[in-house]
């Protein structure tokens, strides 16, 4: 079989990595088809050329910030409040006016009426699960930008594996490196998790350890709304009998010591441990990315604005952490689904949980992120994301997913639900799609999960339909769907 390399290796698709020697055994055999290296380099090329890119928004981020609202957060009680409809689908609150004219929201996100004129909101994000809509699958998809089999009678999946597909953030940090001493990806403030399933879709999988997230987790339950304020990063900091020239005299010696076992070098070759090794040295011997975790250094006005809670504190972590350099932050709600309290997961309670407890922390934390980041003069490279898995049944108290619900509970509902993107060339004060009366499904614009994610893809300047190799070495797309350009300016 041929393979064509291009001037990276085809077999990862990674832009950092060399022909290899089994690239060229390939290449060997070329002969019988009567091309040489170099017409097939130049074919090679100009398939390339033709590969269709650009349109609205391409390249146009440098950093992402995802605010992952797990849970699934009730679309019809936040952004897309139903008037003359039945009780038992109206919202308990009242719907308000935003920035932009004929809008509202409802009266749980007064900050975000405001600034709404700075992110495009969808209203019509949908999707069919295949088989049981959990959470963990749900969560899966959004991730990874694929589903899967792996699904028990209980709804929840296995756990996280090598196999697995990864991360979209993973994804970006290896087919866009950062230049910086800087960690590229960051996850926090506590895993992706439903139930005993912990960071399914929070892996690099089958790309490897390399690319998985740096984890930051502070120590503390759920409940615990101060746990930013003991955020410890120990493994970025030196020893203090270690100092940086003394570390870096070290890495002198190892290169040495590599140079004089190159057949050590060679079977290694492909693992790239030189790079990663420097990259993790550079990194704590810079200290730029525990000086972008010290919350400390920003005033107390600026700590207050984001509000003093895990999201909010989170959410400036977030924008500390993109200004130092990093690629894609993945802000996950602080409170597991399955839940109670400032869970989104609203089976039962969705009166008092919503207007005491998970709004006002949205409300505050992401409208002060969106200012924030404008000011500042960054949202433009910035993209903002915030979405959960779905969204909530439009009727009260029945059962889509064999949960139980209150009276006053929604259950979950892919079918309709709505998410919020901004900056990076991302169209300001702007509405895409629109829900039928009871929001129980677009009446246009319908925009999948996946699509989503191949919309953050371009605006990275990265193809959707990229190829990766699996663990199989089978190749797959980044995610089988085409960016919603419609989103750009």
């Amino acid at each position: 079989m041929i393979q064509l390399p291009g001037g990276t290796c085809s077999d990862l698709c990674d832009a950092n990595l060399k022909m290899t020697r089994r690239n060229l055994l390939r290449l060997g055999g070329s002969s019988i088809l009567g091309l040489s290296l170099g017409q097939l380099l130049n074919l090679n090329a100009r398939a390339s050329e033709s590969v269709p890119k650009g349109g609205p928004g391409w390249g146009k981020a440098k950093s992402v910030i995802l605010c992952y609202l797990q849970g699934g957060p009730s679309h019809l009680d936040l952004w897309d409040p139903k008037e003359n409809v039945p009780d038992k689908i109206k919202s308990p609150f009242s719907s308000i006016p935003t920035k932009i004219p004929g809008i509202h929201f409802t009266e749980l996100l007064p900050r975000l009426a405001q600034v709404n004129d700075k992110f495009t909101t969808i209203r019509s994000m949908s999707y069919t699960p295949n088989g049981l809509f959990n959470h963990t699958a749900a969560i899966y998809q959004i991730m990874t930008g694929y589903t899967t089999d792996k699904v028990s009678p209980s709804g929840q999946l296995e756990p996280p594996s090598p196999k697995d597909f990864p991360n979209f953030g993973s994804n970006i940090i290896r087919l866009k490196p950062v230049s910086e001493p800087m960690l590229p990806l960051v996850m926090l403030p506590r895993p992706l998790q439903e139930s005993n399933v912990v960071g399914k879709g929070g892996t690099a999988g089958f790309l490897g350890k390399a690319y998985d997230p740096y984890y930051l987790y502070p120590e503390g339950d759920d409940m615990d709304l101060a746990k930013m304020d003991r955020i410890r990063t120990d493994d970025l900091k030196l020893p203090q009998e270690v100092f940086a020239l003394r570390l870096e005299r070290r890495a002198q010696l190892r290169d040495l010591l590599n140079q004089a076992m190159p057949e050590i070098d060679k079977a290694v070759e492909s693992y790239q441990l030189d790079e990663y090794y420097q990259r993790a040295l550079s990194l704590v011997v810079s200290g730029k990315a525990r000086t972008a975790f010290d919350l400390a250094q920003e005033p107390d006005a600026t700590r207050d604005r984001y509000g003093r809670n895990t999201f909010g504190q989170s959410c400036l972590l977030a924008r500390r952490l993109v200004e130092a350099g990093t690629r894609v932050v993945e802000v996950v709600w602080p409170k597991i689904a399955n839940s109670d309290n400032h869970s989104w997961d609203v089976h039962v309670g969705l009166y008092a949980r919503m207007k005491n407890q998970s709004a006002p922390m949205l409300d505050q934390g992401l409208s002060a992120l969106f200012e924030d980041l404008d000011q500042r003069g960054i949202l433009d490279e910035t993209l903002v994301v915030a979405i959960g898995e779905f969204g909530r049944s439009p009727e009260k108290g029945v059962s889509t997913s064999g949960n139980s619900n209150s009276p006053d509970g929604r259950d979950h509902w892919p079918y309709c639900y709505t998410s919020v993107i901004g900056g990076a060339g991302i169209r300001r004060g702007y509405v895409h799609g629109r829900s039928d009366k009871t929001g129980s499904s677009p009446l246009e614009d319908p925009v999948h999960p996946m699509e989503l994610l191949a919309t953050i893809y371009h605006a990275f300047g990265i193809d959707p339909g990229t190829i990766v190799y699996n663990h199989l070495n089978q190749p797959r797309e980044l995610v089988k769907a085409q960016a919603v350009t419609k989103l750009f300016a």
